[in-house]
């Protein structure tokens, strides 16, 4: 047995008896105290003062009710994440604070107040799925313990119950194919590096930003254990990868009897080879997978996986016989798990929900909120349950807003209307940690009994945001709630658009993301109202993070839309060759550029020194550090190679407003442009094509160095906008 197999094989059986062979999501299963533990850590001065009592569940749904005087409330609940969503909602109703992945108000009394009407809840759905497969890549692919527990008691207190586990899914692949003819190094090698991973779980690559360490494979699969562990204490169900076929090179020259399909380009790189799901190898290479995976981390009740995914070719197999083969597999292993597979551009095929029993699977649909032609997902899926889903990010975009009025009125009409399918909610923006406003929204309608109302939601929120109620404060939501919040579906898109400091330079730029939308979807000049809304809160109330980040959202947003009104005026100056106008607007974009970083640079989440600092803490060696730092720096710019870059389309996918990036890499890109544009009217000629990859791969092999801890004031740099507007 290889060095590397046995030192995670051992780690595995000593935890064998913690982690448990069972799935977690019965209140029975969950360790007493678990949501008072989850309670100390986040408010320390106050958990004394809360009891939590386990109950069964109503009707077969998750319930929850608190009561109580003054100083001493009491938490009824069915899971100890269902107590902690009912403390939550008691927090946001009655005692007028919060907590969020981004920004909390927790300014609370001595004593906790009494909730004199009791607050109750009952879940109206059974399946609150949150994270999506790319977030272990675009939100934080180098987090450790202390993010991920705070993370954890996050989810549970907005409600959800099922949370996606891609942490360690690279030991579990690891394991299996040393076992099925690889050596540990052949396996290392094709192990992407972290921040990659995830494509690699979806089958779209391999190898890229690798190969992983030993060092790094175990601090990997000591901090899934962990991750797995936390959530079975609190009754949620940690969702791992499944296994569908994935198999590194060569893999049926060296398994007799194994069948491989190509499955040819994704983005510019190759994908992994699709094994033929119904051969007795496949059934081997499963019965292996899902072995290791229960040694490491237990089993679960439920299964992510999707065949075929963003362009997966299936040749001449069925698809319906695969997907029954692929089911075949994890009932073996776990029969009474649910196969959860998420619903995006083809995925799934008819063939693949009409295969498989419609009794344990979930699919998480990732359009709900997108396209106006889905109106029937009965129809579309053959009567499979479905999550209603929402993708309100990608890439990481630090673009503020979500489809409210979608949310409000398809989830409600959807979910009772006669011979529903919809069985859950899936939060699922590909990086997490951003927008806490839609974060809330999202999860409160698993919690409400009727529609909801948007107008009253965001006038809540405004009071539960910062503390109470303020004129100021309600002015900023409704603006934000009729802008960046009031779009809609209508136009075929779920994001809002990024802006156009974060895109290669170009005079016709629309977008930083080739797939994001062109154009602004709500009027800038009214979403700039904001602003000086946000400025005029009361001073008392802007002490907590949830004030300043929202500024800083607010504030970073007015400077993004600005790029759009700028641009257009760049280039008809240089058409016009108007050497002076030209000059002056494009120093006005760099000074909104400098302008933009300073903004950022106040608020630690917009940090590209801590993403970079967070990935070199994983290397053990300066070669190795380097190495993790370059894997995270490339998912955040070229993304890949050359071709992934230009060919695949894939550079800036994940462009993000930080500081860092906007003064570091945006800044450099534009100043080179805007130089070669002067030089090209100066000396009446042409501009010379500028190589972007290398201006950018240059960048990224030796990268300036950046901070790590916020600098400046967001209050003073908020009006200097506001008065620019």
């Amino acid at each position: 047995m290889p060095i590397a197999r046995r030192t995670l094989l051992g780690a595995a059986l000593a935890g064998s008896a913690a982690l448990g062979t069972t799935g977690a999501g019965t209140a029975g299963a969950a360790p007493a105290g678990a949501a008072a533990a989850a309670l100390a850590r986040l408010l320390p001065r106050h958990h004394h003062q809360v009891a939590f009592r386990t109950v069964a569940r109503r009707g077969g749904h998750d319930t929850f009710r608190v009561t109580g005087d003054a100083g001493r409330i009491v938490v009824e609940g069915t899971t100890p994440a269902v107590q902690l969503t009912g403390f939550h909602h008691y927090l946001r109703q009655v005692a007028h604070a919060h907590v969020s992945w981004r920004g909390e108000q927790t300014a609370l009394p001595a004593r906790l107040p009494a909730a004199r009407t009791p607050v109750t809840g009952t879940a109206n759905v059974a399946h609150r799925f949150v994270l999506n497969d790319t977030n272990d890549g675009y939100t934080g692919p180098y987090h450790d313990w202390d993010y991920w527990e705070r993370e954890i008691d996050v989810l549970a207190l907005h409600g959800f119950n099922e949370v996606l586990v891609y942490a360690g899914a690279d030991a579990v692949y690891h394991r299996t194919f040393i076992e099925h003819g690889y050596s540990d190094a052949e396996i290392r090698r094709w192990v992407p590096g972290p921040a990659h991973q995830p494509w690699w779980l979806m089958q779209n690559m391999s190898a890229f930003g690798g190969p992983v360490s030993t060092h790094l494979l175990e601090r990997r699969t000591a901090l899934a254990r962990r991750i797995v562990r936390r959530l079975r204490e609190l009754g949620m169900t940690p969702v791992l990868p499944g296994y569908f076929g994935t198999v590194p090179p060569d893999f049926a020259r060296r398994n007799p009897g194994a069948r491989t399909v190509p499955q040819g380009d994704w983005g510019g790189f190759d994908r992994p080879d699709w094994l033929d799901p119904r051969t007795p190898r496949f059934a081997a290479v499963a019965r292996t997978f899902y072995r290791v995976q229960q040694e490491l981390y237990g089993a679960t009740s439920m299964y992510k996986m999707d065949l075929l995914h963003e362009g997966g070719t299936p040749g001449d197999v069925p698809v319906g016989d695969a997907a029954r083969a692929v089911e075949k597999a994890l009932r073996t292993a776990h029969p009474d798990a649910v196969w959860a597979i998420l619903g995006w551009q083809r995925n799934p095929r008819r063939e693949i929900v009409d295969a498989v029993d419609h009794t344990r699977i979930l699919v998480l649909d990732g359009i709900s909120d997108r396209f106006p032609h889905v109106t029937d997902r009965e129809a579309d899926w053959g009567g499979a349950p479905y999550a209603f889903g929402t993708i309100w990010n990608f890439g990481g975009h630090t673009a503020l807003g979500a489809n409210a009025p979608d949310w409000a009125a398809l989830y409600h009409r959807w979910r009772t209307k006669p011979g529903s399918a919809l069985r859950g909610i899936a939060v699922m923006p590909e990086a997490a940690d951003n927008d806490p406003a839609a974060l809330a929204l999202f999860s409160d309608l698993a919690w409400t009994d009727g529609p909801v109302r948007l107008d009253a939601w965001f006038g809540q929120w405004a009071v539960t945001r910062y503390g109470a109620h303020d004129a100021g404060a309600a002015r900023a939501w409704d603006v934000l709630r009729r802008t960046a919040y009031g779009t809609s579906r209508a136009d075929s898109w779920s994001e809002q658009a990024d802006g156009l400091f974060g895109a290669r330079p170009a005079l016709t730029a629309d977008r930083g993301a080739t797939w994001s939308p062109r154009a602004l979807r709500y009027d800038a000049a009214e979403f700039d109202k904001a602003l000086p809304a946000l400025l005029s809160v009361a001073p008392a109330l802007r002490g907590s993070t949830a004030y300043r980040t929202d500024l800083v959202d607010v504030t970073r947003q007015c400077i993004a839309n600005r790029s759009r009104l700028l641009l257009p005026r760049i280039k008809a100056a240089y058409e016009d060759r108007d050497h002076e106008r030209f000059a002056a607007l494009t120093r006005q974009w760099l000074d909104w550029m400098d302008l933009l970083d300073s903004v950022v640079a106040t608020d630690e989440r917009h940090l590209l020194g801590r993403w970079t600092a967070a990935a070199r803490a994983w290397g053990t060696t300066d070669a190795e550090r380097d190495q993790l730092q370059a894997d995270a720096l490339t998912l955040l710019t070229v993304w890949g190679p050359r071709p992934a870059a230009d060919g695949g389309k894939l550079h800036d996918y994940a462009n993000r407003e930080w500081s860092g990036l906007v003064g570091g890499l945006y800044r450099l890109r534009w100043k080179t442009y805007f130089d070669e544009l002067t030089a090209s009217l100066t000396n009446d000629r042409d501009p010379n094509p500028i190589d972007w990859y290398t201006v950018e791969s240059r960048w990224l092999q030796n990268p300036p160095t950046t901070r790590t801890r916020p600098q400046g004031d967001i209050v003073p740099l908020a009006r200097t906008v506001a008065s620019r507007l």
